[in-house]
């Protein structure tokens, strides 16, 4: 078996989400996805990668994995050139499953667990739906009616949105009310007035529901490390899941000061790149949690080796998704297939939302559990209607004749 073809898809309408399709001799096509900078990731599967993939069998992934990251500007790092791998070693893992009649999570080493549990990111439905990726910006409210505008329900009634979660099973969640405020100050300091107002969908979901309800905080890395342990102190009686980026993850040695200033857990961190960053966090105990998005950190083959690297040092494992349909069912495969994987994040505006738009099947979650995927490679295919979309860009490179 050779690879004949790599294909990248972009939908207008979705601008940050890039598929693409790795065609094969013998008629095997498979499926992956990265997120933001679709045109850029574009390039370099087209202009970098493909002259080294055409040609080659599909099944070496790990040789194939390692020449892709063999290139200057490859390495620790969630840019262009690692959005590109990630999305191509997805599609490889996608292949396999296929040449195998095997889902990708028995590829990676089976079930460890028949269900698991999900936390729900409260996003909504136009969230990070356009090319201004800014915290605040990127939120797009009121861009789309429906019953999951879950950011905007947080940001004015949190209690009530925990209640509803829970009366759907859902015990996790996850939100980021410190976001506009580290808009105003440049994450430089918060005041006591902005620290009360950040603190409010803390207090309704605590008064609503009590300890019913696991909260996660995301930082999105946009406060210094002064400010960050201020705000840690004060969301400490709240008695938090975890903080999740609370400082740009560029300084070990910071997040461990941070990591050491509070009881809650740092969860960190999906802008990190390939395993070494997080070997020499881990070494600092500067994590708690092990996170990592496999659209952005090298795909399936890069994220069980991030996994194991977690088990070693006895820290749990919790894939990042809140991209696209593709990445989100490959993040589930791996979460099955990882002993130590805590907890799978999922967004209910998006899987119940424009996802169905997109592709065959979304994962079943019920009762705040997701189950395992079935068929062969992710179980999921683009729906014909995307290919005859008019908003579609098709680029394709082929092995010379």
């Amino acid at each position: 078996m050779k690879i004949t073809a790599i294909e990248t898809l972009i939908a207008r309408e979705f601008e940050n989400v890039i598929w693409v399709r790795i065609h094969t001799d013998e008629g095997t096509i498979g499926l992956g996805e990265t997120f933001y900078g679709a045109g850029s990731v574009a390039a370099h599967i087209h202009d970098t990668l493909s002259p080294r993939l055409l040609g080659r069998n599909p099944l070496d992934i790990e040789a194939l994995h390692r020449d892709m990251t063999a290139l200057p500007l490859a390495h620790a790092s969630t840019g262009a050139e690692s959005r590109a791998v990630s999305a191509i070693d997805i599609a490889l893992w996608d292949l396999l499953g296929k040449v195998c009649n095997q889902p990708v999570h028995q590829m990676l080493g089976g079930l460890c667990r028949p269900k698991l549990r999900i936390y729900n990111t409260c996003a909504g439905y136009g969230y990070v739906r356009n090319r201004d990726i800014r915290p605040v910006n990127n939120w797009n409210l009121g861009a789309q009616e429906g019953p999951f505008e879950d950011l905007d329900a947080f940001m004015t009634d949190a209690g009530a949105l925990a209640e509803n979660l829970l009366e759907n099973g859902i015990s996790a969640m996850k939100i980021w009310p410190f976001d506009p405020i580290a808009r105003e100050t440049g994450g430089l300091d918060i005041s006591a007035a902005q620290m009360k107002r950040a603190l409010t969908p803390f207090e309704q979901i605590r008064q609503r529901v009590g300890d019913a309800m696991d909260i996660m905080v995301e930082f999105h890395s946009q406060w210094n490390l002064t400010s960050a342990k201020r705000i840690a102190n004060a969301l400490e009686p709240y008695n938090p899941y975890w903080f999740e980026d609370p400082i740009k993850m560029t300084s070990t040695a910071a997040l461990g000061e941070y990591a050491r200033s509070t009881h809650v857990p740092v969860c960190g961190s999906e802008t990190l790149g390939s395993r070494w960053p997080y070997k020499e966090m881990l070494d600092q105990d500067a994590l708690g949690v092990v996170m990592v998005d496999l659209c952005w950190t090298g795909g399936l083959t890069e994220g069980r080796k991030i996994a194991s690297l977690a088990e070693t040092y006895h820290k749990p494992f919790a894939p990042h998704d809140c991209i696209g349909p593709i990445g989100f069912a490959a993040a589930i495969h791996m979460s099955f297939s990882q002993p130590n994987t805590l907890i799978q994040e999922s967004v209910r505006a998006f899987y119940r939302g424009w996802y169905r738009e997109l592709v065959t099947r979304v994962p079943t979650i019920e009762d705040g559990y997701v189950y395992p995927m079935e068929g062969p490679g992710l179980g999921v295919e683009l729906l014909p209607e995307v290919f005859e979309r008019s908003d579609l860009s098709v680029r394709r490179s082929e092995e010379a004749a």
